[in-house]
């Protein structure tokens, strides 16, 4: 599990983090949103123990990060933004050299069937095309079978069935009991994969809700359509749809053809950081 309490990282003069505070817990899926610059990377390098914070209370499994010992990295899988595997390496050394890292890893032959590397095995990583790296990479975060994920980008360069294969895997991992914090610039895998989304500006989390129903938390406009009874289309767009529809009701209009649309996460992601940018 995962518990930050005002977070703060600074660079110099520059606020990253200010005042940030997450939860996740076992079998948890956290995605982290936000634009270029936002608090992002830094927020989940403090996570992974790889970058020293400057204020604020972290513990992953119960351990701060900025002090992690051997036992504890062997209990958390991280997958980088960028691969760092041994481009010599064939698929089944790289894999199997990290295995022996972990006391009780997955089987190997197993991993590479999950992610669908089994007949890459006796390939060189550095012939292998990008989605394929990437995969490789997901193999090496998973081997010791962590109890938490740190997954940066991981579908970055896939095709659209390997991505899904691979929201599979990430959902086979959670329901396992896995704590799973997830970095993507794809909101479709957001929705599709997250059971809590953040949004981070400017080093502060605007909002933090169930993707499926964030947009109705924020100051998103909701469209209702329907016809009249002339024939003649009629549209509203409102933050308050229940009050707008009644107010419709209540002068005798009929409602033909009524439906009603909600922002999705993609309308809320960008309400937010727009509205953000704009103060």
């Amino acid at each position: 599990m995962i518990e930050v309490e005002g977070l703060i990282k600074r660079y110099g003069k520059r606020t990253a983090l200010d005042g940030v505070d997450l939860s996740a817990k076992p079998g948890e899926v956290l995605a982290v949103l936000g634009p270029n610059g936002a608090g992002k990377t830094s927020l989940v390098e403090i996570l992974e123990g790889y970058r020293p914070r400057d204020g604020g209370r972290v513990r992953v499994l119960g351990t701060d990060p900025a002090r992690p010992t051997r036992a504890w990295r062997g209990r958390i899988g991280v997958l980088p933004q960028t691969t760092s595997v041994d481009p010599q390496l064939t698929v089944g050394e790289a894999v199997g050299l990290f295995s022996r890292l972990y006391r009780d890893p997955w089987p190997t032959g197993e991993l590479l069937d999950r992610l669908r590397l089994a007949d890459a095995v006796d390939r060189r990583a550095g012939v292998l095309s990008g989605g394929r790296q990437r995969r490789l990479d997901l193999a090496l975060a998973l081997a010791g079978r962590p109890e938490v994920l740190f997954l940066d980008e991981p579908t970055t360069g896939f095709d659209p069935e390997a991505r899904r294969d691979t929201w599979n895997v990430v959902r086979d991992v959670a329901a396992g009991g896995c704590t799973v914090l997830l970095t993507t610039h794809y909101l479709e895998e957001a929705a599709e994969l997250a059971d809590r989304v953040v949004v981070v500006v400017g080093g502060r989390i605007v909002a933090d809700g169930d993707p499926a129903t964030l947009g109705g938390h924020l100051d998103a406009e909701t469209t209702i359509r329907y016809r009249r009874p002339d024939g003649a289309p009629a549209v509203i767009r409102t933050r308050a749809p229940s009050a707008a529809l009644l107010a419709v009701l209540r002068e005798g209009e009929e409602l033909g053809e009524l439906s009603v649309t909600r922002p999705t996460l993609e309308d809320a992601y960008l309400s937010l950081v727009g509205s953000r940018h704009a103060a």
